[in-house]
């Protein structure tokens, strides 16, 4: 097949760092180099852009700066909730979905090894959690609940105020891994009743390897990274300062226009959903068909293979995925589908397309023209349809 246009519709795995950010984060590299830690001037120029990019990311999510502390990304803020909360917590038991980013299930799974107990929550075929489930999960020794607020890999938006409501009812705190969300809606840590939230700045225009946790005043969650004093002693390490000022940035600019950004999407979106399941049968779409992030799509074939699609799609430049850029390595299929209820067939023939600042209508008029042809060539050679 022949290459004729570059797209990348994978925004979800990662994003393209924005110009104004890599601008702000250039001096602190070569001419401001300064640890944070020190006393000199240099490095006093290096505390005060720290202080600069957390009053940037609390801004953006209704907080205060000193509830914000700085991570290495979104891993390590789920895993520093997850356990932190573990380590402080008067009781052994966790309520999570079963849906989570691996960040948030891997940890949980761990505790589980060492004698705690984990409730995994079930979800309905859109990929939604029922409140009511959470309540029922509950009990004397549950020390958190952990609900992300939007899904990576089919972007269906969680009720995530009505669970954190009922886990305070109840006296317990709430966690929400929000890496998907940033940039793609407002967040507002109160609006959401959020005790701890992780977000990454990789998601929203911001370079790998900087992230942050939300942690309400007053949360009760023990030090994840000992070592030195750097995060008010709550996480040790040289701070990452390029990365902590990209973050700032990123999350200022992302959050500028969400509105006007998210409308753009959705329209985009929505095109190419129709386009895939009006000219393409045997399709079904995973998730939310209205509570989804405005620039997810995510759809399953029957009768195919997720990584052929991905494979002949690269040899005509589009950059897609089957889910979760942190598992495509993986044979197993998705256990987000599978939860939603979708047949481990169709799990595999999964395709995820995500969009952002650079995508264009001509980008979805590519897509949309080559897709149908791919996954005809696909089910033409198929022994899944003759078995069908």
């Amino acid at each position: 097949m022949e290459r004729r246009r570059s797209v990348y519709m994978d925004y979800a795995a990662t994003t393209p760092v924005r110009p104004e950010v890599l601008e702000a984060m250039a001096p602190y590299f070569s001419e401001r180099f300064g640890n944070p830690s020190s006393l000199y001037a240099l490095a006093r120029e290096a505390k005060e852009a720290v202080e600069e990019a957390r009053g940037r990311a609390a801004a953006a999510i209704g907080a205060d700066p000193g509830e914000v502390f700085f991570t290495a990304g979104g891993t390590e803020a789920d895993n520093w909730a997850i356990k932190g909360t573990a380590l402080r917590g008067k009781g052994n038991h966790i309520v999570t979905s079963a849906i989570e980013h691996h960040a948030v299930i891997h940890p949980c799974r761990a505790l589980d090894r060492q004698g705690y107990r984990v409730t995994y929550l079930p979800v309905d075929e859109f990929g939604r959690v029922d409140p009511a489930d959470a309540e029922d999960a509950i009990a004397d020794e549950t020390i958190l609940v952990s609900v992300m607020a939007a899904n990576n890999e089919i972007g269906t938006i969680q009720p995530i105020r009505a669970i954190a409501d009922i886990a305070h009812d109840h006296g317990v705190p709430f966690h929400t891994d929000a890496v998907q969300a940033i940039g793609a809606y407002p967040v507002d840590v109160d609006d959401m009743g959020a005790d701890l939230l992780a977000l990454s700045a990789h998601k929203f225009g911001g370079p790998k390897g900087a992230g942050a946790l939300y942690i309400r005043r007053g949360t009760r969650i023990g030090t994840f990274m000992d070592g030195g004093a750097q995060e008010r002693g709550r996480r040790a390490g040289t701070e990452n300062v390029p990365g902590i000022v990209g973050l700032g940035r990123a999350i200022e600019v992302a959050t500028a226009d969400i509105e006007g950004h998210s409308r753009r999407l959705a329209a985009m979106r929505d095109r190419l959903i129709r386009g895939i399941l009006d000219d393409i049968p045997d399709t079904r779409l995973n998730g939310h068909p209205v509570e989804r992030l405005a620039n997810n799509v995510s759809v399953a074939f029957r009768y195919v293979e997720g990584e052929s699609i991905l494979l002949l799609l690269d040899a005509l430049g589009i950059a897609a995925s089957t889910g979760s850029a942190c598992t495509s390595a993986s044979l197993e299929p998705s256990h987000v589908l599978t939860a939603c209820g979708l047949p481990h067939e169709e799990a595999h023939g999964s395709l995820r397309l995500t969009l952002g600042s650079r995508n264009t209508e001509e980008d979805v008029d590519y897509v949309l023209s080559v897709l149908p042809g791919v996954i005809g060539r696909l089910r033409d050679i198929s022994p899944l349809r003759g078995e069908a």
